[in-house]
């Protein structure tokens, strides 16, 4: 299982943040979230607070591109294996961040990788 941190998790149900929250969760895959409120849901708890976790398998983002710029630094002090560009968060200037940090990276969407198996 991939531990995976959401950025830009949202307790709305209309978003896509709060879907793959769940269906990671259904796959079993260790979540953890930060967005603009905290709050939980499946049991996951999302927080505004931008921790040093360990282990973070992949970062998938929610956020439009010129939210990720307070996030550069973060994202890369984690040093993922990948992160993950749902539609709509293409931004090629960290797309040269993560390269020169030796940080995978790829525009798709996270349910469509967790429902093709290839997540």
């Amino acid at each position: 299982m991939k531990k995976t941190l959401v950025i830009g998790a949202s307790l709305n149900p209309a978003r896509y943040s709060y879907l793959a929250i769940n269906r990671l969760t259904q796959y079993n895959h260790p979540v953890i979230a930060i967005g603009l409120r905290e709050g939980e849901l499946n049991g996951v708890h999302i927080t505004k607070e931008r921790k040093a976790y360990k282990d973070v398998d992949t970062i998938t983002l929610y956020l439009n591109p010129s939210r990720q710029i307070d996030f550069y630094d973060y994202i890369v002090s984690l040093n993922p294996k990948r992160v993950i560009f749902n539609p709509g968060t293409e931004n090629p200037e960290l797309y040269k961040i993560l390269k020169n940090n030796n940080i995978e990276f790829e525009a798709a969407c996270t349910l469509v990788l967790l429902g093709t198996n290839q997540y």
